[in-house]
């Protein structure tokens, strides 16, 4: 069992930054992913990373503005947002793949444990 614990998020202006945590309860041998989810809209990829190996990708309308990373130290993952836009809007969720085949990994039918989520909101 794997829980996770998001934290980060709040209310910016449009070209705003925000870095959302996810403390992990312990080190994560896998893929963790960022995922987000608007109202009324399917949960969507954002980025994800190869636990220790180095291996990010970002869906595309995030490309060169959010950034993963993680402190293995701190069993903690991150993104970091910038130019933020209000498409950006939504709650934000973290989550462990417990594989570390890295196919399809910003399907969020592959992951396994999940975290709350903390809500993102980017007004004009």
């Amino acid at each position: 069992q794997v829980q996770l614990v998001e934290s980060g998020g709040g209310s910016v202006q449009a070209g705003g930054s925000l870095r959302l945590s996810c403390a992990a309860s312990r080190y994560i041998y896998g893929i963790m992913g960022w995922f987000r989810q608007a109202p009324g809209k399917p949960r969507e990829g954002v980025a994800a990373i190869l636990t220790g190996g180095g291996l990010t990708t970002y869906t595309n309308s995030v490309q060169a503005r959010f950034t993963i990373s993680q402190d293995n130290t701190k069993n903690t993952l991150y993104l970091q947002m910038n130019s933020l836009k209000p498409e950006d809007t939504g709650m934000y969720y973290c989550a462990v793949m417990q594989s570390r085949l890295w196919v399809g990994v910003l399907q969020s039918g592959r992951y396994n444990y999940w975290g709350q989520g903390t809500q993102v909101t980017v007004s004009s």
